[in-house]
């Protein structure tokens, strides 16, 4: 077993490292083609300046499931109560206070279409809990204010309707599988824009260990292209700290 310590202690060797760094480490350790989600799953938006739409951080899963529980008829002004009432049936107790500063919220949305579990409001409530970011093997909603905010995404497709009456939380923290790979509390996930990877935290340390190395040999290599081309040398040529 890994203590919370040494878990926190362990992602702070991601910092910086992209997916394929990751992905060749895992290779490393006897997990070739493990952990990487199915390519579809890609970020919402792109931040070539600064790469702002990178996350690695800590798996918080959720499950999410289609309901069986029928939608809503009635006067169409008590929908908004309807909505209220639904979210603390299927919500109770609120799942957002698992949320820990580091967390990357990944979610299993059993291959739904057309539910947004991932909207521009209360995905800025997971970000101020301390979550990093969110990916999901379904859709989310509401991008247009999901890329202006710029609140890291990961999905397959947007969605555009309400969970209500669509779909309900299954679990929380459990096991889950997303874009094909098992998902585990508190294992980590790097994303970046060439996709997703989970590592089995077991293997963490090794596999960022290895990938730190792959990772600055890249950056040696690149640097002399760089001068021998007349490139400026950039941000992404700096060691790690």
């Amino acid at each position: 077993m890994v203590t919370q310590e040494e878990s926190e202690r362990i992602l702070e060797l991601y910092e910086g490292l992209r997916v394929t760094d990751v992905c060749d480490g895992m290779d490393s350790v006897g997990l070739q083609n493990l952990g990487l989600m199915d390519s579809e799953i890609k970020p919402l938006w792109r931040d070539i300046e600064s790469f702002k739409h990178r996350i690695y951080g800590a798996a918080l899963t959720v499950r999410i499931v289609p309901t069986n529980k029928g939608g809503f008829a009635g006067d169409p002004w008590d929908h908004f109560k309807w909505k209220r009432d639904w979210r603390k049936m299927v919500n109770s107790p609120p799942w957002t206070e698992n949320i820990k500063s580091g967390d990357i919220i990944v979610v299993d949305a059993a291959g739904t279409r057309e539910a947004g579990f991932i909207g521009s409001n209360n995905s800025l409530g997971w970000m101020r809990r301390g979550a990093r970011g969110i990916v999901t093997d379904a859709g989310c909603r509401d991008t247009d204010e999901l890329i202006k905010q710029r609140v890291p995404v990961y999905c397959r497709h947007t969605a555009r309707g309400i969970t209500p009456g669509r779909m309900e939380i299954e679990s929380v923290n459990r096991p889950i599988n997303c874009g094909g790979v098992l998902v585990r509390p508190g294992d980590v996930v790097v994303a970046d824009g060439d996709g997703v990877i989970v590592v089995p935290l077991e293997k963490a340390k090794i596999v960022a260990e290895i990938a730190t190395k792959i990772q600055e040999d890249d950056k040696r290599g690149r640097r002399r292209h760089y001068e021998a081309l007349g490139i400026p040398l950039d941000f992404t040529l700096e060691p790690r700290k």
